[in-house]
């Protein structure tokens, strides 16, 4: 699951809230039920955007496969060969 920032004009907060890629959340209501915490007075029917953010979340084993391609000789010239001489 990813970590989206959404932000509601109505009342001028910004809310965190773990959901799947292929969710959408449009509505302050959507947002505060994802996230589990009160309206504190906003239409539940508010729009939000969601805000690019830097913050991911990730469950699961990461793949380290970067690290088991091989290295460029930077002699060589090409970039994806490294035995080359």
């Amino acid at each position: 699951m990813i970590t989206y920032e959404y932000f509601c004009e109505s009342n001028n907060e910004t809310v965190e809230v773990s959901h799947r890629m292929s969710e959408s959340l449009k509505t302050w209501g959507e947002v505060c039920e994802k996230a589990g915490v009160p309206l504190n007075g906003t239409p539940a029917a508010a729009p939000v955007e969601r805000l690019i953010s830097g913050g991911l979340l990730f469950k699961g084993e990461s793949s380290n496969k970067k690290s088991q391609l091989p290295m460029a000789d930077p002699g060589c010239g090409r970039s994806n060969c490294c035995r080359h001489h």
